[in-house]
């Protein structure tokens, strides 16, 4: 979340918010903290899901996920 970057929109003066390491995620909310709390429970899901395709996470700040199989 600490890399993720917020802007209010000038159309309607919503909170529109990205994590640009994580392609396709993003929030939009009428308050920045609404913004937030949306693009962390979305972060949640994109995680989960590129696991269930078996999609390749980024790596950020020098950090890799890597999910091994089980036996």
């Amino acid at each position: 979340m600490r890399r993720a970057v917020y802007q209010i929109l000038s159309d309607d003066g919503t909170f529109y918010g990205a994590i640009p390491e994580c392609e396709g995620l993003d929030s939009n909310a009428d308050t920045l903290e609404a913004c937030r709390e949306e693009l962390e429970l979305a972060l949640e899901d994109w995680i989960l899901f590129s696991i269930a395709k078996g999609l390749p996470l980024p790596t950020i700040d020098g950090i890799e996920l890597v999910v091994k199989e089980s036996v």
